[in-house]
């Protein structure tokens, strides 16, 4: 706003004459035009010009003369610290002194007891693990630092990541009962993932293109992925079971805000349809055991969110796209193989909700998938080579999945004299139900592939970034099988430490 600046130490101008328009000073003098002050190092100066008129002094000369430095200085810093916010305001964005750099993050920290067994054989003999004894577990689900930076005229950059279960380790160890070989071992079976990586040039509140690796926005977990956005310890079950979650993927993505809806769509690589798997359906599909993910198909994905009620939220989602012979190696097929014209087209349609006010928390999702060839990728699934490290799972892939849930939280200390931030109490319970595998034609069921999950517990945020959580849940499946209590407790937090 202005090149020549007052030096408030010694009251001398950088340049002759040092102008500043402050807005706020002017309300209060009623000048309307330009506040200055000039000091040559005997006798301050301080007037207006209105705009386009003559230099008025305020003080006369007599009074000029007998202001002592001291009161120079005073004045000169209080017109100095007035001008801040109009400056800020009013600079480009180019030139700006506020940090463009954003540092945060989020993570959580958990213990869970089951009281079931968790052998690998309890649904196919299922009468032998009734009286199991159970099995506790301590786990760091996520751990997450994001980066990200505003170089300015639109474009900035946003990192996120990911340190799962832990993060992994690997060490070399000399064993003194192998001859003293050394041994390279994994101590810690977590991964690493850059689940964010992205370049974003902004050319209005409407219209925003967002480049590299990014969320997938289907389902209402994958939007809203933050320990924050649901009550339960662990990520909701429905959803992180028959999708990828988080879901991202390398691609170009548009976006804005137009009055109370939001808009994303999204141009991505396909799944791949060797990873699918009957318990799962594709929510291994986005995963690549390779250096690199194959694109031999691509994919899109699409979000619209309206907020144009209070406190209220409804989003559409879907995404549709190719998965058929989309790996590493494409086989080629003639015109009379089975597998000739397969596309494996993967197509999901979401809708979610989420109503929040002071007293009551409430969410909802339901989402539908569907396979096509689902038949003929199940038999290539299955009859995949059996070589050693071959990272393809062996099992039929349904021809949809489908899940559907709702929870609901009261703030039990909503009735108290409570302002924002302060601590909230919720009391909650959350209702899941889905089903991994709906077969194919000529594909036998999978009864245990559909459940129902209740839960309910408390969440309690001392602060708004800090989440303590404790729950108890029953996993209900068909009447053959045993049912699968458990209880959990956590604790999370989610925040920015610089922005």
């Amino acid at each position: 706003m202005f090149k020549n600046r007052v030096n408030v130490l010694t009251c001398k101008p950088i340049n002759e004459l040092t102008r500043l328009r402050i807005n706020e000073f002017k309300k209060l003098s009623g000048c309307k035009g330009t506040i200055f002050f000039r000091y040559d190092g005997k006798i301050p100066n301080f007037g207006y010009s209105p705009d386009g008129g003559k230099a008025i002094p305020l003080l006369e000369k007599k009074q000029r003369q007998t202001m002592n430095k001291t009161i120079c200085k005073t004045f000169c810093t209080a017109l100095l610290l007035a001008a801040i916010p109009v400056v800020g305001a009013a600079q480009d964005d180019s030139t700006s002194n506020t940090s463009r750099l954003t540092i945060g993050g989020y993570g959580e920290a958990v213990y869970n007891y089951n009281f079931y067994s968790d052998n690998v054989f309890r649904y196919s003999h299922s009468d032998r693990y009734t009286q199991s004894k159970g099995h506790g577990r301590v786990d760091l689900p996520h751990a997450v630092i994001m980066l990200g930076y505003d170089f300015g005229h639109g474009w900035s950059i946003g990192t996120e990541v990911e340190f799962e279960h832990g993060g992994t380790e690997v060490a070399v160890e000399k064993e003194t009962e192998e001859t003293g070989e050394f041994e390279q071992e994994i101590e810690r079976g977590g991964e690493v993932a850059l689940e964010q990586f992205w370049m974003q040039k902004r050319f209005s509140k409407g219209l925003n293109l967002r480049m590299g690796h990014i969320v997938v926005p289907v389902g209402m977990t994958n939007n809203n992925h933050t320990p924050d956005q649901f009550f339960t310890v662990y990520r909701p079950e429905g959803e992180n079971t028959i999708m990828p979650c988080t879901w991202h993927e390398t691609g170009i993505s548009l976006w804005g805000r137009v009055g109370n809806w939001r808009y994303e769509v999204q141009l991505l690589p396909g799944l791949n349809s060797n990873l699918f798997n009957e318990s799962g359906w594709i929510h291994n599909g986005s995963a690549s055991p390779y250096e690199f993910r194959p694109a031999n198909s691509v994919a899109g994905a699409a979000r619209v969110d309206f907020t144009g009620v209070e406190n209220l939220r409804l989003s559409l989602s879907g995404y549709v796209g190719n998965s058929f012979n989309n790996d590493i190696t494409r086989a080629v097929y003639s015109e009379d193989s089975r597998y000739y014209g397969a596309t494996g087209t993967v197509a999901i349609g979401a809708f979610d909700f989420a109503y929040r006010d002071r007293f009551v928390t409430v969410r909802g999702n339901a989402d539908y998938g569907y396979l096509s060839d689902a038949g003929l990728i199940s038999t290539r699934n299955k009859n995949q080579t059996t070589m050693t490290g071959n990272p393809y799972p062996h099992t039929a892939v349904g021809r949809n999945a489908w899940d559907a849930s709702v929870e609901a939280g009261v703030n039990l200390l909503a009735w108290s004299k409570s302002r924002i931030g302060d601590p909230r109490l919720y009391l909650f319970g959350r209702y899941d139900r889905y089903d991994s595998f709906v077969p194919a034609a000529g594909f036998s069921d999978t009864p245990w592939a559909e459940r129902q999950v209740v839960t309910a517990g408390v969440n309690y945020y001392p602060l708004p970034q800090i989440v303590l959580k404790a729950e108890a849940g029953m996993r209900i499946l068909k009447a053959q099988y045993n049912k699968e209590p458990y209880v959990a407790v956590g604790i999370t937090w989610c925040g920015f430490f610089k922005r």
